[in-house]
């Protein structure tokens, strides 16, 4: 019979279901009028008839115009179903707007005469209850049938929620109006002392999350809901430490950024990520300097098909460009970038123009065609490794594809050039470093030929999940059963996630006033090995499962990086998480130095030669640390260098 009900109310039209929802209310609405008579007057509707003429009439009004009011209220749009406190109070404003409307129109019809007063007050509460009670008592009895249904269907997943607050309490709903999923919340957990014992939609608070373990053997619960979108890294941890020592999977809301900005909904649980575990804060922007940069302009991106470039023409795209042009040299970053924007901003004008910044003709051709307001550098060779394999490479990229297209934003008048750095152009111990450090040295010297262009370079350490990151290279390894090689044991970097670093460039590049080099506050260094067990723990394993083994340092690796050059200081911005560095100026020999380099990479020099004129230029750079022996200063000897 309840299987026979369900298939009926599912198989009924939109329209056949509002019409059996105005019968009920119609059935309502006619007894409560007369009910409300009889409480009145301690009597039947018979004798009212006598004594009132025309009452039939009115008694017709009355109802049409109740009708006529729930009608405009809304009545017949929500969902019995899935009725609410939100749908009671609708509710009792309908009533109210009907009673009212169903007394003026008495008034109007014979002045009331022979109809007392108190009834339509009587009226008002006998169609609160009435048109109430029958909705909450259809999702009473449908919510029965639900679970009725959920546990003879074989599939019952027992849900323990861990926060009792607005997230768990939305994450509820979601499960209970769901009865497909095949799953039931058990027991709510939650470490605020107050709420401990109580019972939220009739499921009991039973501890904090200390006693998850204990809740687990009392419920027979078979899996761990987080819903605390809003929680610290600290938080996490400690939640995921108790889960992880339980044989239950896991799972947590999005974090409360990404629903903010609709990456996800938030009925989307998702496996913890290391992104929660070293977390950092959601970013607040000045959206003002931003919109008064960005909306209604033609914006440039360099290097597009990148993982900062991306994300930056996405965030980019949120702002409303008059166009976005995304510049890239690698075709196939590009066709993936594109096909992100399009699914994402079909209303964005945009164009995609693979070029290589090293390439002036085609850089201007560019530049000419569009006329960019706004030009990100994200465009550079960022390997460390691979850049001390090849070093010229690196020059011709990340120093000649920068001055390229600095002085072509100076010709065309560009308003506002950002580049991104990194912090391994501070006292840099590789030739990646280097030429990044000689790179924001290109931006200063241009910056002094011109007030047109605004020059800014934002600094900033790792990126999680960037292609050049550890954690994609570490995820590979323990997905073959390990080992994970880590340099040394001691290694730290700064971390931040590719969204965070992009919104905060774009900030910078809003604020700045031209030749700043500003610095994106990355929190706390991260020890390479606790990142390493994170994701080992992450992926249900333990160090006895997956080895971790030291390589030793590469050549050109640091223990620790740095945000700022020995005597540069770092000073408040508008915005809390930019800072903007009290920068050296470029010296009186930096054209010399960059003629030499120039010829250089037209030779072909030996490894000690081009460590010398990168030196000249730089002279914080620390060449012999770059090579871990002393080949390199045994070929300097050989060559005899001079730059004089």
């Amino acid at each position: 019979m309840e299987i026979t009900m369900e298939a009926v109310v599912s198989k009924l039209t939109s329209l056949q279901k509002t019409l059996l929802v105005f019968l009920h209310d119609t059935l309502i609405s006619l007894f409560a009028i007369l009910l409300s008579v009889v409480i009145r007057h301690g009597e039947w509707p018979s004798s009212i008839f006598y004594h009132s003429n025309h009452f039939l009439s009115l008694f017709f009004l009355l109802i049409s115009a109740q009708l006529f009011c729930f009608y405009l209220s809304g009545f017949y749009k929500g969902i019995w179903r899935y009725s609410s406190t939100h749908d009671l109070v609708m509710l009792i404003k309908g009533v109210t707007v009907a009673v009212v409307s169903s007394l003026v129109v008495a008034f109007l019809y014979n002045r009331l005469e022979g109809i007392p007063r108190s009834m339509f007050f009587i009226d008002w509460l006998l169609l609160v209850i009435g048109l109430g009670g029958g909705r909450f008592s259809y999702r009473l009895l449908r919510d029965r049938l639900s679970d009725k249904q959920l546990k003879s269907s074989g599939k019952n997943d027992s849900i323990i929620i861990v926060g009792a607050g607005a997230a768990g309490e939305q994450l509820f709903r979601e499960i209970k109006k769901t009865p497909t999923l095949g799953m039931r919340v058990v027991a709510f957990v939650d470490d605020d002392l107050h709420k401990r014992g109580r019972v939220l939609h009739g499921i009991k608070i039973m501890g904090g999350v200390a006693d998850i373990p204990q809740i687990i053997n009392k419920t027979g619960a078979s899996k761990i809901y987080i819903a605390i979108p809003s929680a610290s890294s600290e938080q996490i941890r400690s939640i995921v430490k108790v889960c992880r020592n339980t044989p239950l999977e896991f799972k947590t809301l999005p974090h409360v950024s990404d629903i903010l900005e609709g990456k996800m909904s938030f009925s989307q649980l998702r496996e913890v990520q290391l992104e929660d575990l070293l977390g950092r804060k959601a970013i607040t922007l000045d959206s003002k300097s931003i919109d008064s940069m960005v909306q209604g302009s033609v914006v440039m991106v360099s290097g597009a098909g990148g993982s900062i470039g991306s994300e930056l023409c996405v965030q980019i795209a949120k702002f409303k460009p008059k166009m976005l042009i995304m510049f890239e040299m690698t075709e196939y970053f590009l066709y993936k970038l594109e096909q992100e924007i399009q699914e994402a901003f079909p209303d964005l004008e945009y164009r995609t123009v693979i070029g290589d910044v090293r390439d002036e003709l085609k850089v201007e051709r560019v530049l000419e065609e569009f006329v960019p307001s706004v030009i990100f550098h994200a465009a550079a060779y960022k390997h460390v490794p691979m850049m001390e394999a090849n070093p010229l490479e690196s020059i011709h990229t990340n120093v000649f594809g920068t001055r390229v297209l600095a002085e072509a934003a100076v010709k065309f008048e560009v308003k506002r050039f950002v580049m991104i750095s990194t912090d391994k152009a501070v006292n840099p111990t590789n030739i990646m470093g280097a030429t990044k450090r000689v790179a924001e040295m290109v931006c200063q010297h241009v910056q002094k030929s011109t007030s047109k262009t605004k020059f800014m370079t934002v600094r900033f350490g790792n990126v999680l999940g960037s292609s050049g990151s550890v954690v994609p290279l570490f995820k590979k390894q323990i997905a073959s059963g390990g080992p994970i090689t880590i340099t040394h044991p001691e290694i730290k970097r700064y971390f931040m996630t590719i969204p965070e670093a992009s919104q905060l460039v774009l900030q910078a590049g809003a604020i700045g006033n031209g030749s700043e080099i500003f610095v994106l506050d990355m929190g706390k260094p991260v020890k390479i090995y606790d990142l390493a067990k994170q994701l080992i723990s992450l992926a249900g394993l333990t160090k006895e499962d997956i080895e971790i083994k030291y390589t030793g340092l590469r050549p050109g690796e640091k223990l620790f990086e740095e945000l700022l050059l020995d005597g540069e200081h770092a000073l408040p911005t508008i915005h809390p998480l930019v800072k903007v560095a009290r920068v050296k100026d470029v010296s009186e020999n930096f054209i010399g130095d960059m003629t030499a380099l120039s010829e250089l990479i037209l030779s072909r020099p030996s490894r000690a030669l081009v460590f010398e004129v990168l030196k000249r230029l730089v002279p914080e750079f620390s060449f012999v640390a770059s090579t871990n022996s002393n080949e390199l200063l045994s070929d300097i000897n050989k060559d005899q260098v001079s730059l004089q």
